[in-house]
């Protein structure tokens, strides 16, 4: 009896992650008080605080497995403060935490869209306590870490950016997508949004000798985070499974499906255990984003040079504009973070995707490699709403 009860249980768990669509991912109806912050805010009434306006739009940047790790701080008038919720990293997947800073920089970015929309000019200084390690918890009397210090500033010259109107329609989508090439405009687009000093993009595309290297990093890197236990379990830690778990966190990697919520109701799906390598929970997620890499038309990079604290935030602003011009010219994106990630496991995938883009080791460093094509639409993730990033 217990030995059967065993193998249901992971049976369970491995039908609950069979049906992901490759983690980390996203699946579709959701509860609409998960993305009730998808809809927009309200127009700013006469004497509001627009700077909850602006906050609005920032949260629905892109963050590393949904984390949405900002927390802001209003109390000085015309300023927001934006700090980095060191309860919310990703220490196996992302041990030193480039991910979570490059996060800071997709939220900055969109605030700094938001305030153009308001005639405003955010004045960003990046660091105002110095650069940090998210992973340290910060020195008293200061409860968290100071990403920027954004000054709003009235300025009758500024000029809204077109692609504030993209901010609801952005999506990361993992979905399978076709193969028609980019149209070159796309990915002209792309690359003249996302300038920056010392950065540079580079785009695989249908034709180039390098996509069959594309697709067998990707296809290894993320097999080695499926069968290291502790990376898997990473992500399943932020599995929310069923309305009522996304409904309450509103944040992490959503399952909806009819049969993953049954099993998780049941106790069938262990969440504090990783499935073995050969297990069907991890062959058929291979299988899975094998086939979706198989049929991704082109990659997307960004390469900087150094990779200082500053850096990261800024590779974010630059990331978060290329996902939105992506948008706007009916193109979809998904971040392949695995090769990118400095854990052991990773090291030689990390040194080929380097090699690949030529980014040399100590002085070049590879902050975005993406899949980018054309896909059906999806829903947007689950968001926790402003209240809970106001300190």
């Amino acid at each position: 009896m217990m030995e059967r009860r065993q193998f249901m249980r992971v049976l369970g768990g491995a039908a609950v992650l069979a049906a992901v669509p490759a983690l980390p991912g996203c699946s579709s109806t959701l509860p609409a008080e998960a993305v009730a912050a998808w809809q927009g805010p309200a127009p700013v009434p006469p004497g509001g605080d627009v700077r909850r306006w602006i906050v609005a739009h920032a949260i629905l940047a892109p963050h590393s497995h949904n984390l949405q790790s900002w927390l802001v701080d209003l109390q000085q008038p015309g300023e927001i403060m934006l700090y980095c919720d060191h309860t919310r990293l990703l220490p196996e997947t992302d041990p030193h935490s480039r991910q979570i800073l490059m996060s800071q920089g997709t939220f900055l970015e969109l605030l700094h869209l938001a305030a153009l929309q308001q005639g405003l000019r955010a004045e960003i200084d990046l660091f105002p306590h110095g650069e940090f390690d998210p992973r340290t918890p910060p020195a008293p009397p200061h409860t968290h870490h100071a990403t920027a210090r954004v000054r709003l500033v009235p300025d009758a010259s500024v000029q809204p950016d077109p692609l504030f109107g993209q901010i609801f329609q952005r999506r990361t989508n993992r979905s399978a997508y076709d193969m028609r090439t980019p149209a070159p405009q796309a990915v002209q687009a792309i690359a003249a949004a996302c300038t920056a000093p010392r950065l540079r993009t580079s785009f695989a595309l249908p034709g180039d000798a390098r996509l069959s290297e594309h697709r067998a990093i990707a296809r290894d890197a993320w097999r080695v985070e499926l069968v290291t236990p502790r990376t898997m379990l990473e992500s399943l830690k932020v599995l929310r499974v069923g309305p009522r778990e996304i409904a309450e966190h509103r944040d992490g990697l959503s399952v909806n499906e009819p049969l993953p919520r049954l099993l998780a109701a049941l106790g069938l799906f262990d969440r504090s255990r990783a499935p073995g390598p050969d297990d069907m929970a991890v062959t058929q997620q291979v299988q899975d984003f094998n086939a979706k890499i198989d049929a991704t038309p082109a990659f997307f990079a960004m390469v900087t040079e150094g990779n200082t604290r500053s850096t990261q935030v800024l590779a974010g602003r630059a990331y978060a504009r290329a996902q939105l011009a992506a948008t706007a010219h009916g193109l979809a994106m998904h971040p392949l973070q695995q090769a990118l990630q400095e854990y052991p496991e990773q090291a030689r995938h990390y040194a080929a995707i380097h090699a690949l883009l030529g980014a040399t080791p100590g002085r070049a460093t590879v902050q975005m490699w993406a899949r980018l094509g054309y896909a059906p639409p999806v829903d947007p993730a689950p968001r926790r709403g402003v209240p809970a990033h106001v300190l």
